[in-house]
């Protein structure tokens, strides 16, 4: 494990992962005729595939990474929501 000089926030984080990744999961959602329901297990390998590339990218420390939860979207929260409200 190394010491990181800075480090990305989990509010950074889940801001872009609502920018970037939200859009594409909802797509891949109404895609496959998911629009009512969300498919989380599909938003919660996302948002574990991110967590990771950030922290081989040495965006995050090893410890946030182990112990960050996921956001209120990768549970279930509307598909409205993700975009324009501070749920997380």
């Amino acid at each position: 494990m190394k010491n990181l000089t800075t480090v990305t926030t989990w509010d950074q984080a889940v801001a872009t992962f609502k920018e970037c990744y939200v859009p594409v999961i909802l797509q891949e959602e109404r895609k496959h005729g998911r629009s009512g329901s969300p498919d989380l297990p599909l938003r919660r390998e996302e948002w574990s595939n991110y967590t990771d590339a950030l922290c081989k990218d040495g965006q995050i420390s090893d410890w946030q990474y182990e112990n960050w939860s996921q956001p209120a979207f990768c549970d279930g929260c509307s598909s409205s929501c993700p975009i324009h409200c501070n749920c997380a």
